[in-house]
């Protein structure tokens, strides 16, 4: 299953690099996006594939019996997902002002506004 893991990853970074380095700033974004859900599933993976009960220990024991998930990696990426997407819609209100001021999405023509 990692190995799967692994070259959805993988792939994930590639589209996400290749649209980045596009001249559109809608494929810039999309690029973004790409390599946050990447960067979720390598987090994700990188914990450890194992099945497991929910992290609770019950009362009068100090630790658990059986073997229990790991709760850091899930609020890492819960905390990912909350950056990345507050990311990603400050990039589109940037994209929706600067395509009203040029008319148009290539980075060309955006710096031709410099002054």
């Amino acid at each position: 299953m990692e190995l799967v893991l692994a070259i959805a990853i993988g792939a994930l970074y590639a589209a996400g690099i290749y649209l980045i380095l596009r001249r559109s700033i809608a494929k810039l974004i999309i690029g973004l996006a790409l390599l946050s859900h990447g960067a979720n599933l390598l987090i994700f993976t990188a914990a450890g594939l194992e099945r497991g009960r929910p992290p609770l220990i019950p009362e009068g024991q100090t630790e658990a019996a059986m073997p229990i998930a790991d709760p850091l990696p899930q609020a890492l990426i819960l905390t990912a997902i909350v950056i990345g997407f507050s990311v990603l819609a400050f990039a589109l209100v940037l994209f929706l002002r600067a395509f009203q001021t040029v008319g148009g999405d290539d980075l060309d023509d955006m710096r031709t506004t410099d002054t």
